[in-house]
C-alpha cells in the first residue's frame, strides 16, 4: 500500500502494537525515507505575531493579514500560499470577534480541509483522518473535561454556513490532535512554535532506541518558486542501516531517563506499555544510575540522600531560571555538584542534568572556562548513553564546542564541532539551517586551529582582535524549555 511520494514504505499490522510503518527498500544513515507536508498546522497562541503562519519561521518583521488582523506571514509568497487554508479561518475570526485557542484553530483547519476534500485518503497519505487513533476512550476525568470544553468552544467558533459535523466526529478530531499533534519548531530547531497533523508520521511506532528520527524543515526562502519557498514539511530520516521489511520507529520521549520513568511517561501521555528492547532489558539503566566505585564506594543510604538532594535542587533551579536569577542558578549547581561528585558516577543522569544546566547558564554569563569544564564532562557522559546518531546529542555537543571555542580551547572546541557536524548531517541533513551554521563554525575553527598550531602567541593576539568582531554567537539566554519533543502533548 503506497501512495504519492510514499513508495518506500507501507503500513502493516505490528504484533501487539496495532499499525506500524515498514521499509520496502534499504536505507542508510542520513537517508530521507519520506518527506510529508502537514495535513493542517497552526502557530502556538503565544507566538502568533512573531512566527510565520505558513512556514513557521521566526521573523523580525512580518506582514499581517489586512482582514482578520490575526495571521502573520514572512512575505507575500507565504501569504498567497496560505490563503486556501486561511480564507475560511479569516472570515470565521471576523464573525466570531476574537481568536480561538490553537486547539480550536487546528481542529477547524482540519474540518475545513475535510469540507473541501472529503475525509477519505488525501493525496500522498497512507491513512485517512478518519482512521487515525484518538484514544478518547482512554481519557481520564480531567482530559474528558478539557475535551468537552474544546468541543463547546469549537461549536461557538464554527461558522453556520460551513459543513456541520456530528459531536462524535468533532471529539474524534480533538482526540487525534491530543495524541498525534506533532511539535513544529523554528528554523533553528531550538524552540517549539506550533503544532501540526501528519497522518503518515502518525503510523510510526515508538522505540526508545529508534532507527529513525523526525526533523521539521521550514522550506527554502532563497528559492524563488513558491513550491520550494514555503514547502514546510517533516522529514523521516534513517539513523542506522535499515533493511527491507524492517519496522520504522521513532522515539516519542527523550532517552535520557531510566526505563521505568520512560515507560511511565509513555503510558501517561500515549496510553501504551513500551515493550522495546531497551525497556524490557533495562539497557543503560545501570549507566544512568551509576555511583562511584572503588574502595570508597558510597552506601545505598548516601546515594538515596544525594539523589533526593539533586531532585530538590533541580526544582529550586527551575524556579530561579523562571525568575531569570542566573547567578543563583550557578550557586545551586556548584553546591549540588559538590555533593554529587564523591557519590554519583560520571554517567548518572542527576549529575548530567546539573552539568548541562551549569554549562549552559555559565556560558550565557560568559564564564566560559568553568562552563567548558562542565560541558566536557556532560558530553563524555552523553556519548556513553545516547544513540550515536541522536539529534539531542548532536545539539549538546555543538553547544559544548561553541563554549570551548569561547573559552579559547580551540583544539577541544574544533573536535566537538566536527563531532556535532557528523551527527547533524545524519539527523538534520546538509541543507538544514543549523547544519549550515555548524559547517561555517567548522571551517572557521579549522582555520583557527591551523593558525594556533603554527604560532600560539600570534593566534591569541589575532583572537583578541577577532573577538571584538565576534563571528561565533554568544549563547542565547537559557530557557526553561527542553528542546522540542516529538509530539505536542500536555505533560
Amino acid at each position: 500500500m503506497t501512495k504519492g511520494g510514499m513508495e518506500s514504505v507501507e503500513v502493516f499490522v505490528a504484533e501487539g502494537k496495532g499499525r506500524g510503518l515498514r521499509a520496502l527498500k534499504e536505507f542508510l544513515p542520513g537517508d530521507v525515507i519520506f518527506a510529508e507536508p502537514a495535513y493542517a498546522a497552526v502557530v502556538f497562541d503565544s507566538l502568533t505575531h512573531i512566527v510565520c503562519h505558513t512556514c513557521f519561521k521566526r521573523q523580525e518583521r512580518l506582514h499581517r493579514c489586512g482582514q482578520c488582523k490575526f495571521a502573520y506571514y514572512c512575505d507575500r509568497t507565504c501569504q498567497r500560499v496560505a490563503w486556501l487554508d486561511h480564507k475560511s479561518e479569516c472570515s470565521a475570526i471576523k464573525r466570531y470577534g476574537k481568536v480561538p485557542t490553537e486547539n480550536i484553530r487546528l481542529a477547524a483547519r482540519i474540518m475545513w480541509k475535510i469540507e473541501r476534500e472529503g475525509s477519505g485518503l488525501a493525496e500522498g497519505c497512507l491513512v485517512s483522518i478518519d482512521d487515525l487513533q484518538n484514544h478518547v476512550d482512554n481519557f481520564g476525568e480531567e482530559e474528558k473535561k478539557e475535551l468537552h470544553a474544546d468541543v463547546e468552544s469549537f461549536l461557538e467558533f464554527w461558522p453556520p454556513q460551513s459543513q456541520q459535523f456530528g459531536m462524535q466526529f468533532i471529539s474524534h478530531i480533538f482526540g487525534v490532535i491530543n495524541c498525534n499533534g506533532f511539535t513544529l519548531s523554528d528554523q533553528r530547531g531550538l524552540q517549539a512554535v506550533g503544532v501540526g497533523i501528519f497522518p503518515n508520521l502518525c503510523q510510526a511506532n515508538h522505540d526508545c532506541w529508534p532507527n529513525c528520527t523526525v526533523i521539521f524543515n521550514n522550506g527554502n526562502h532563497e528559492a524563488v518558486r513558491s513550491m520550494f519557498h514555503t514547502q514546510m514539511r517533516i522529514e523521516l530520516r534513517a539513523l542506522s542501516k535499515i533493511s527491507p521489511g524492517d519496522e520504522l520507529t521513532v522515539s516519542y520521549v527523550d532517552f535520557l531517563n531510566v526505563s521505568e520513568e520512560r515507560r511511565k511517561q509513555l503510558k501517561k501521555q500515549y496510553y501504551f506499555d513500551c515493550t522495546c528492547e531497551h525497556c524490557k532489558k533495562q539497557i543503560k539503566d545501570d549507566l544512568m544510575l551509576a555511583v562511584k566505585g572503588g574502595e570508597n564506594k558510597p552506601s545505598a543510604e548516601m546515594v538515596k540522600e544525594v539523589v533526593q538532594f539533586s531532585k530538590d535542587t533541580l526544582e529550586k533551579i527551575n524556579k530561579a531560571r523562571l525568575e531569570g536569577v542566573y547567578h543563583e542558578v550557578v550557586r545551586l549547581c556548584r553546591e549540588c555538584l559538590k555533593k554529587q561528585e564523591p557519590v554519583l558516577g560520571e554517567t548518572n543522569i542527576y549529575l548530567l542534568r546539573i552539568l548541562s544546566i551549569a554549562s549552559e547558564v555559565l556560558s550565557y554569563l560568559q564564564m566560559f572556562e568553568e562552563a567548558a569544564e562542565y560541558a566536557k564532562r556532560m558530553v563524555d557522559g552523553y556519548l556513553k548513553i545516547y544513540h550515536p546518531n541522536n539529534a539531542q546529542l548532536g545539539m549538546a555537543v555543538m553547544r559544548a564546542g561553541v563554549t570551548h571555542w569561547h573559552a579559547g580551547l580551540i583544539e577541544a572546541g574544533h573536535g566537538m564541532i566536527c563531532k556535532a557536524y557528523a551527527i547533524l548531517l545524519v539527523t538534520h541533513g546538509p541543507s538544514h539551517p543549523i547544519t549550515k551554521d555548524l559547517e561555517v563554525m567548522r571551517v572557521q575553527t579549522e582555520m583557527e586551529l591551523r593558525m594556533f598550531q603554527q604560532n600560539e602567541f600570534m593566534y591569541y593576539k589575532m583572537r583578541e582582535a577577532a573577538l571584538k568582531n565576534q563571528k561565533i554567537q554568544v549563547m542565547p539566554e537559557p530557557t526553561n524549555e527542553a528542546s522540542p519533543s516529538l509530539y505536542h502533548k500536555k505533560e
